[in-house]
């Protein structure tokens, strides 16, 4: 199990790398643009700042294209970059090139259909967005669970479920539950996780006590 933190804000970036548990970053065009940068142009900095993987998702639109800016992206960083595919037909065609030599994570994943057809493209990788599919179609957590059947079921050693669109602690943990086994989150949920009420008045008490 890793936690990644999602976000491309180099100071969020620069924390959660030093509390020493958050095993890398993954991004997307729309954390890109709020972090004031787009494209490849903003790999190489994310690489500099982060020692684990970095997940970088294609942008453009055909097979040739995505296999052209994959190739420019993991040569930023063989050894850290891993392709973030969004689900489409030349997206599966991308992976299934890629695959053998790149980690690839297939992402926007709201079927576990798609993500059958991901782990036989041979992705690494399977990104389900919770709560964005909670919002759409009514049930984040059963969509994880239902991806997490049909990849055990299908005895699939090598592709994992990357759970994202994570809001709360409580869907954090939801989607763990159900069968992911890494979390990309926003760093104010990690912070979230991290407290309690309880802890909060157990600490105090220590406190006194050691006054």
């Amino acid at each position: 199990m890793a936690i990644f933190l999602d976000s491309a804000n180099h100071d969020e970036i620069r924390e959660a790398i030093a509390s020493g548990f958050v095993a890398g970053i993954t991004t997307n065009p729309a954390l890109l643009v709020a972090a004031g940068t787009v494209g490849l142009e903003a790999l190489q900095p994310l690489c500099e700042l982060v020692p684990g993987r970095v997940f970088y998702q294609l942008t453009t639109g055909d097979l040739n294209a995505m296999l052209l800016e994959s190739q420019a992206a993991v040569a930023i960083s063989p050894s850290q970059v891993v392709l973030k595919v969004p689900c489409s037909w030349d997206g599966l065609r991308v992976v299934a090139r890629l695959s053998l030599e790149l980690p690839c994570a297939m992402t926007a994943v709201f079927s576990p259909a798609q993500a059958y057809l991901a782990r036989e493209a041979g992705a690494r990788y399977v990104i389900p967005y919770l709560n964005r599919s909670t919002r759409l179609m009514g049930d984040g957590v059963a969509l994880i669970s239902a991806i997490a059947q049909v990849l055990n079921g299908n005895h699939c050693g090598g592709t994992e479920i990357l759970a994202a669109s994570i809001k709360s602690p409580t869907e954090a943990v939801a989607a763990l539950n159900a069968g992911a086994q890494h979390l990309a989150l926003p760093l104010e949920v990690i912070h979230e996780m991290a407290r309690h009420p309880l802890s909060e008045m157990a600490i105090q008490e220590f406190r006194r006590l050691t006054q």
